[in-house]
């Protein structure tokens, strides 16, 4: 896994031993430095090509602008975490970093062996050891190499995304910075667990798996899974993606669980994930849909994404969109899981995701919160108590149990949900399926019909002029506009259209009427803090809707994301294809925002 390069924005010192009579501090040095544009942190953190991170103190100004952006207390002498996703430049940032914070006065890093840890374990363990924060190393679910992407972001006491009030501030002071404080100290060898000293500074080398196993240990009825697993006629497979749930995967699924070993595909951490882009959706892990969708398929199957805080949930020959994940395990989750056995405190889902989530809130009478797309806007309602289950279309689902969505959490709920509805079942007797769990779902519930279209690495300013014609368009919308008016005749035979259309039995012309439309604004319930310009909706009065947003997780250019959704209440309209039930809306979208004119784009990347 060693990354072959070697490059002076490493900014690695001479290898120097520590002494037996090491001063009280190891010495510092200041490294001149100056502004680098283009260090504005996104919705997760900082995010660009390997390339611009091994730039000449590129990933060093971001470390050092953020301990400038910190008050003193929340560090000095203090606890930090650092892991990452074992991509590649990993193992040459986490020295630097380290390095940095002891020149910050840090009083000790926790990192996972091999630089490895997990987005929702960094959470655990900063909760657990009751850390002062911690930097996790990840471009998320994009994909890695030395021509890829690699990313930086900073957590919280909490175990939460650092607030915008701290990653404006880093961004102010990457604009004004000339002084990087940086520890004269060998490099830390991460290959094996210890603790090492350079004076009163240290490191501890940690096992990536161990507090976050306990962690899932207390939240699951593990001996509830494990009797599941061990049916003869129910069948099981976990794709790692090559990414770093690939370390997780055989100490929880298989050693705790009791899983076969052949259950867990692409289960090693590789730095440039085995070639592949460790996004768990329809498209990029087609290998595991293919699987699924085979005459002989398994029972249940899972993936995870590079940094392992994202899921994708599959049945046999059955997708459950993450929309209906998150709302499935609310519903389910007093009964299943042991966490949540005095119910949950509160629901909430990013402002993009389907309204299925809502309809359980309400059935629960729980307290409800619809936010923006970032899992550091969930944080500040879990710590004041409001919240317990939420998640985002994008497949990111999670619990109160840490602070960060969470992708083997949901897949241990998903096997808790199934091995729940088949506790009483006999030998030989027909296993409740995941299709059935959902199907059951959307007759109690209804069927919310959604759908996303990815348009990845747009040119920027062309998506930028498209936002803003949504942004005007909306700003002039009344309650009772007609959009759409869209032609029937293409969705009705021509002869069929002719005749009900002679005979007067519905126009020549539909539409939606709006009941609202806007760019979504949310204030926190918690802190008051505004988060504007969120994501333009077109809400209409049946309860569809189409969105717009430009992601701030690629690397390059923009990705446009275009949302639809239709809530049928209907039973027998259940199994429609997704893609068939919001044509109209799909093509309303379409018409309504200009995005092939604006971006030239004639199809999406990726469509889920």
């Amino acid at each position: 896994m060693a990354s072959s390069f070697s490059t002076a924005a490493s900014l690695s010192s001479p290898k120097l031993a520590p002494s037996p009579n090491a001063p009280l501090s190891p010495p510092i040095k200041s490294v001149p430095t100056k502004p680098i544009e283009g260090q504005k942190t996104g919705t997760s953190g900082l995010r660009k090509k390997v390339k611009v991170f091994m730039q000449e103190n590129y990933l060093a100004n971001w470390i050092q602008a953020l301990f400038n952006s910190l008050p003193p207390e929340d560090f000095n002498d203090g606890l930090l975490v650092l892991g990452g996703d074992g991509r590649y430049f990993n193992r040459e940032a986490a020295q630097i970093i380290i390095k940095i914070a002891a020149g910050n006065g840090v009083g000790k890093i926790l990192v996972g062996k091999e630089g490895i840890l997990s987005t929702p374990a960094v959470s655990a363990v900063i909760r657990k050891r009751k850390a002062n924060g911690g930097f996790i190393m990840s471009a998320s679910h994009n994909p890695g190499g030395p021509e890829y992407d690699w990313g930086i972001k900073f957590n919280y006491s909490s175990g939460q995304p650092a607030p915008e009030s701290i990653t404006d501030k880093i961004y102010g002071n990457t604009l004004s910075i000339s002084e990087i404080k940086m520890a004269e100290i060998s490099d830390v060898d991460l290959s094996s667990l210890g603790v090492t000293k350079y004076g009163n500074f240290s490191v501890e080398v940690v096992d990536p798996v161990s507090d976050y196993l306990e962690l899932m240990e207390n939240v699951f009825d593990f001996s509830l899974i494990r009797s599941l697993l061990s049916l003869a006629d129910f069948r099981f497979i976990f794709d790692a993606m090559h990414a770093v749930t690939g370390a997780y995967a055989k100490p929880i699924f298989v050693d705790k669980l009791g899983a076969s070993l052949d259950s867990i595909s692409n289960g090693v951490p590789l730095e440039d994930f085995g070639h592949g882009h460790p996004d768990p959706n329809l498209t990029y892990a087609k290998d595991l849909v293919d699987i699924l969708f085979s005459e002989n398929a398994p029972d249940f199957g899972a993936a995870s994404d590079g940094d392992g805080d994202r899921n994708m949930i599959l049945g046999r020959g059955f997708f459950v969109t993450p929309s209906d994940s998150v709302a499935i395990i609310a519903a389910n989750a007093q009964e299943a899981i042991p966490y949540f056995r005095g119910g949950p405190k509160g629901l909430a889902r990013s402002m993009p995701t389907s309204g299925a989530l809502d309809r359980v809130a309400e059935k629960l009478n729980l307290p409800f919160f619809e936010v923006p797309t970032g899992w550091k806007f969930f944080g500040n309602l879990m710590d004041d108590g409001k919240l317990s289950i939420c998640g985002e279309e994008s497949f990111g689902t999670g619990s109160d149990h840490i602070r960060e969505k969470d992708g083997i959490w949901a897949v241990l709920a998903w096997l808790s949900i199934l091995a729940y509805q088949n506790k009483d079942k006999s030998p030989g007797e027909k296993l409740v399926s995941v299709s059935d769990v959902v199907k059951e779902h959307w007759a109690t519930y209804g069927r919310n019909f959604f759908s996303r279209y990815d348009y990845e690495e747009c040119e920027s300013e062309g998506a930028n002029k498209m936002i803003e014609y949504l942004r005007d368009m909306v700003s002039k919308g009344k309650p009772g506009d007609k959009y759409g008016k869209f032609d029937l005749s293409k969705y009705i035979p021509t002869a069929v259209f002719i005749s009900i259309y002679k005979l007067k039995m519905v126009p020549v012309v539909g539409s939606y009427a709006l009941q609202f439309a806007d760019d979504f604004t949310y204030i926190d319930p918690v802190d008051g803090s505004v988060a504007s310009k969120q994501g333009v909706r077109f809400v209409f009065s049946d309860g569809s809707r189409i969105i717009f947003r430009l992601s701030g997780t690629g690397s390059a250019g923009a990705t446009v994301r275009m949302y639809i959704e239709q809530f049928e209440p209907d039973v027998s309209k259940h199994d429609m294809d997704a893609q068939t039930a919001l044509k109209p809306l799909i093509d309303l979208a379409l018409s309504v925002s200009k995005l092939k004119d604006f971006t030239g784009r004639e199809k999406p990347t990726v469509i889920t």
